[in-house]
């Protein structure tokens, strides 16, 4: 008969249970340089080295200095283009593994028996003749059948987090620094 508990503790836990683990943490990491990316690519210029503006301009009526009319006076703003997207920010929130393991061992053993007989009296003129046979066979089989079953099921939940305290400081400030001409 197999030895199940060995056969369990055969198991690589560290590829079933680990495996996807380091997964969520590679995914963690590829989202974070994907945020780093997004910054240096939208954010900045061809160089990296100034920060990419969107200008616009509008007219907009404003009082006269005596205050007794309108005019209208053409605005000119510059706004981080930053200011103005969603950065990517996502977390992984939740990882759930369940591994289910499932051995079942069947031994079987068939035994089967067959006996046979035979005879025959033959009597002819003061010779007599008999005749017999017997037969007995007997066979067995012994068996071991081991069935393994393994359920691997991962449940990730990820979500868009807030971006970094760092980053919403800098985000700010770069809102102060929209311009109005």
């Amino acid at each position: 008969m197999p030895n199940l508990v060995q056969e369990l503790n055969s198991l690589d836990f560290s590829v079933y249970i680990g495996g996807p683990m380091q997964a969520a943490v590679q995914a963690q990491h590829a989202a974070s340089m994907s945020q780093v990316s997004f910054i240096q690519e939208v954010g900045f210029d061809n160089d990296g080295a100034n920060l990419r503006y969107v200008d616009f301009s509008f007219t907009k009526s404003v009082p006269n200095e005596d205050g007794t009319d309108f005019e209208d006076q053409q605005v000119n703003i510059k706004v981080p283009f930053l200011t103005m997207l969603t950065i990517p920010a996502l977390r992984i929130e939740e990882l759930t593994i369940d591994f289910n393991a499932k051995l079942t061992s069947t031994e079987t053993a068939n035994v089967s028996s067959e006996f046979a007989a035979s005879a025959e009296l033959g009597i002819n003129y003061k010779i007599v003749n008999f005749k017999a046979s017997a037969s007995y066979k007997r066979s067995s089989n012994r068996g071991t059948s081991v069935e393994k079953t393994y359920n691997l099921g991962v449940k990730v939940t990820a979500l868009n987090d807030e971006i970094p305290a760092g980053l919403d400081r800098i985000l700010t400030m770069l809102e102060d620094s929209i311009v109005s001409v």
